[in-house]
């Protein structure tokens, strides 16, 4: 039977959705024997995230969660490559192949645990609320018609957002977006915001290098988080490897060491 042009290219198209189908279908595969032949892992920061992974005065990266990671990087015997990039592309970044790791005060939330899997959390934090000192906001009633900035893609831009009954009352109807928790901290010094909602860990050490008399922090906050590692879901051979070097870490006294440096604890 003579098929034409027509019906060949209605089984051309059959032919494409099968291919698709079946590539779509094939599983991702733990990426552990090929990072270990290559004998290096990319680890994904924000270099402004002090003082978890930031830049020195002589533009070296240092920070908690460095200085964490090379301890195991050294227990796995790979070599871990800081990669700076952009935060609110970072999961994206991960699921390419881009990079191996997101290890920089990566809070756990529902939201990314649908697209990477987590090691054992390993630091506690809030997602604090500032205002400048002078300041009339005191509690969250009072950020009605004001204005709140937050990091682009970040945990505290989750946790304001889920609070529907504030966000709807806010100027915008949602928070400011910036590309740093850096950048948060100048627009509310220029008074383009009323408050802006970070992270405790940075912004305890940023308020200390800027002058923690500018700040007022308000008892109610956006909750507790905890960090983690995030790598891709098919990494269970990495996962596990990361978390048996993060205890090794605890047990051999690494870990509170880094608490003394960091945190004074």
């Amino acid at each position: 039977m003579k098929i034409g042009k027509l019906g060949m290219g209605l089984i051309g198209l059959a032919l494409v959705a099968m291919t698709g189908c079946q590539s779509a279908a094939k599983p991702q595969e733990d990426s552990w024997s090929a990072l270990e032949a290559k004998g290096k892992l990319v680890v994904g920061i924000d270099d402004t995230f002090a003082p978890m992974g930031f830049r020195d005065e002589n533009n070296e990266l240092t920070g908690y969660d460095i200085e964490m990671a090379k301890a195991v990087s050294e227990k796995l015997g790979l070599e871990f490559e800081f990669q700076t990039i952009d935060w609110s592309m970072k999961e994206s970044e991960l699921n390419a192949g881009n990079i191996d790791l997101i290890w920089n005060g990566y809070s756990i939330t529902d939201t990314r645990r649908q697209q990477v899997a987590f090691s054992e959390p390993y630091l506690e934090n809030r997602q604090l609320i500032i205002t400048l000192a002078d300041s009339a906001v005191s509690t969250k009633a009072d950020l009605a018609g004001k204005t709140i900035a937050v990091q682009k893609e970040s945990s505290a831009l989750e946790a304001v957002s889920a609070n529907t009954a504030l966000t709807s009352t806010l100027k915008n109807g949602a928070p400011e977006e910036f590309d740093t928790n850096i950048d948060c901290f100048m627009d509310l010094e220029a008074g383009r915001s009323q408050a802006i909602v970070v992270d405790e860990v940075l912004a305890r050490y940023v308020m200390k290098q800027r002058g923690q008399e500018k700040y007022k922090v308000l008892d109610e906050n956006f909750g507790t988080e905890q960090y983690a590692v995030g790598m891709r879901k098919q990494d269970t051979t990495l996962l596990e490897k990361i978390n048996e070097a993060m205890k090794a870490c605890n047990e051999d006294g690494t870990t509170a060491a880094l608490n003394a440096k960091w945190f004074g604890e």
